[in-house]
């Protein structure tokens, strides 16, 4: 990753059964195209420029040194960095400086579906992985990593798993969370384990620490319209839960009472979705207002919040990213304090290429999955720490130098392609964004563009068809949580 080395943005092999590697890699031409801006944004609600100076941030860039396709990262409260991608659950500890493989025997051999997520109260950091369709390997840890448990067949009620979601979140005091306030000895948190099973979403409640789920079944689709795949699992303080079906409507589904009922919430019919479409993402902040972020018909990244904890949803979207980017993916977000959140997705501002022709010969109109062989993905992070108030500023940095992907990407895995210089699949489904316990946030993707293509002036998508793990985190600026303030370097 030459040209992604320390990136500091100064002013201011198994895969998915569902996926489609293929083997052809035939050559693509793919002009060069200049970008017209330095990557700096501050924008209103709209996507909109403002006059307003940009937050004053750096952020570092660590190369994990491993495949990492649709990364999972979570930070323990010893400052210790874990990153979930392909079988290997990748530790650092020293900022992100040095990385290593902390698997063991009780860790699963093989992966078709990872995923990683660790408990920000208890410090269980969690490494799952599916087990072709049939079910699921949990392992965990207790310590850092040092040593792991697992369950290495655990699938729920309900065999045939795909899309594993897995998070933590506390006790209410209804439904599950009447037994889960007796079972809290054991283990003090709601785990949750989630998956679609054709076109439905299945949920689970454990109430010992995720070693057993068996409790849950299916919350959304199959007799319904609407269909099963998912984005992450979010919990709020106050014990609320948050599931994101992918679905034309931007939709959340509410649990007040750990997963035992389901209420569907909808939003976002002024911004709608684009077809096809990637997992949609919820945040939840220190007071239990929640953020749904997701791309929207013309291709940029929306949200709507809540501020009585998902019973009501705002009906007005707001545009997150900046009108110059016209095509994303990838949305994921995360929140401190309340208004104080960041979001990153994958973005394009190649806006010369909208209305030429895509890889299906057809009128491009921003869509990453018909992109055009010229098109430059890159990595975006927008931060607002007022997105509250009625008139929110985002700030918004490109904070890669070089490409991540190079043409189309496969954003609906019934329909990858192989005639662009080798599978469009590389990436997978989606990267991941969190705060440690300072508020400071951390980015987990997949790099395409790695090594000879990082350098070159005019890469093709046959460059492009790599999936290094990277992780960039803020190093220097405004924490999420108000009391730390200004955050200083790791390293």
């Amino acid at each position: 990753m030459q040209a992604k080395a320390v990136f500091l943005a100064l002013i201011v092999a198994t895969v998915s059964l569902s996926g489609c590697f293929g083997d052809q890699t035939d050559e693509v031409d793919a002009p060069e195209v200049e970008l017209d801006n330095n990557g700096i944004f501050v924008t209103n609600k709209s996507g909109m420029p403002v006059s307003e100076a940009i937050l004053d941030m750096e952020f570092f860039f660590s190369d994990v040194g491993e495949d990492g396709p649709e990364p999972s990262l979570g930070i323990t409260s010893s400052g210790c960095i874990f990153f979930i991608a392909m079988e290997k659950p990748m530790r650092s500890c020293d900022g992100g400086q040095s990385w290593e493989n902390t698997a063991d025997i009780t860790q699963a051999p093989i992966t078709s579906d990872p995923y990683g997520w660790v408990d920000p109260v208890t410090d269980r950091v969690f490494n799952i992985h599916m087990m072709g369709l049939e079910s699921t390997w949990i392992g965990w840890s207790d310590n850092d990593g040092e040593s792991w448990l697992g369950n290495p067949h655990d699938s729920g009620t309900t065999p045939l798993n795909d899309h594993i979601k897995l998070a933590t979140g506390p006790w209410t005091s209804s439904g599950y969370g009447a037994i889960g306030g007796i079972t809290s000895t054991f283990y003090e948190q709601a785990v949750y384990f989630c998956y679609n099973k054709g076109v439905g979403i299945f949920c689970f409640t454990s109430f010992d620490g995720g070693a057993t789920f068996e409790t849950g079944g299916q919350i959304y689709g199959l007799a319904s319209s609407n269909g099963g795949l998912h984005g992450a699992i979010t919990t709020a303080p106050d014990g609320t839960v948050y599931v994101t079906p992918r679905v034309e409507t931007p939709t959340v589904l509410v649990s007040k009472d750990n997963g035992f009922n389901w209420d569907e919430k909808t939003m976002g019919t002024d911004a709608k979705t684009p077809n096809p479409r990637k997992n949609s993402e919820v945040a939840t902040d220190t007071q239990s207002n929640a953020y749904h972020v997701w791309t929207g018909a013309d291709q940029g990244i929306y949200m709507s919040t809540s501020v009585d904890s998902g019973e009501s949803w705002a009906q007005d979207s707001m545009r997150i990213s900046p009108v110059e980017v016209i095509s994303t993916t990838f949305p994921q977000i995360d929140a401190g304090d309340p208004g104080r959140i960041a979001v990153t997705y994958l973005g394009s501002e190649n806006a010369s290429l909208l209305d030429t022709t895509d890889i299906d010969g057809n009128n491009w109109t921003g869509n990453g999955h018909y992109a055009p062989n010229g098109v430059h993905y890159h990595l975006y992070i927008t931060y607002s720490l007022n997105a509250l108030d009625e008139n929110p500023t985002f700030h918004t940095m490109r904070v890669t130098q070089d490409p991540v992907q190079v043409g189309a990407m496969c954003l609906n895995s019934g329909d990858c392609r192989s005639d662009q210089g080798g599978s469009n699949r590389n990436l997978l489904d989606f990267n991941d964004l969190h705060i440690d316990r300072e508020g400071r946030v951390y980015v987990a993707f997949a790099d395409g563009c790695i090594a000879e293509c990082a350098s070159l002036d005019a890469p093709t998508p046959a460059d492009s068809r790599a999936s290094m793990g990277g992780m960039y985190y803020l190093a220097k600026g405004p924490s999420l949580l108000v009391e730390n303030g200004e955050l200083s370097p790791l390293v």
